[in-house]
C-alpha cells in the first residue's frame, strides 16, 4: 500500500519537523528518519496502528512516533495521513 498525506497533515509534518529542528537539528533529522520507517512499516501492515482512543467509532486509527501521534485511515490501495499532531494536543475535526 501507498502512504501519502493530504495536505493539511503534511503541513502539520513539516511544521513539526520545523519546530524541533529550532532546538536540535540532528533530533529533527532523527525524528523525519523514525518517520519514515513507521510509515513504511504502516504501508505493509496497515492495521498496525491502533483505534483512535478519543473516538474510538471512528475509521481512522493511529500511530504515534514521540512526541507525534500521526492520524490515518485507508482508502483502497492507500493509507492516508489525515493529521499530525503533538501529543500534548486533543484531536478534533481528523475530517472523513
Amino acid at each position: 500500500m501507498k502512504v501519502k498525506f493530504t495536505p493539511s497533515a503534511r503541513i502539520q509534518f513539516l511544521e513539526g519537523l520545523e519546530y524541533i529542528r529550532q532546538d536540535s537539528p540532528s533530533a529533527a533529522a532523527g525524528f523525519r528518519n523514525k518517520a519514515e520507517s513507521v510509515l513504511r512499516r504502516l504501508g505493509e501492515f496497515p492495521e498496525s496502528g491502533r483505534s483512535i482512543p478519543e473516538f474510538p467509532g471512528l475509521p481512522h486509527r493511529e500511530v504515534i512516533i514521540p512526541p507525534y501521534r500521526f492520524f490515518y485511515r485507508v482508502a483502497g490501495k492507500t493509507i492516508w495521513i489525515v493529521a499530525v499532531w503533538h501529543s500534548a494536543q486533543l484531536p478534533r475535526g481528523l475530517g472523513h
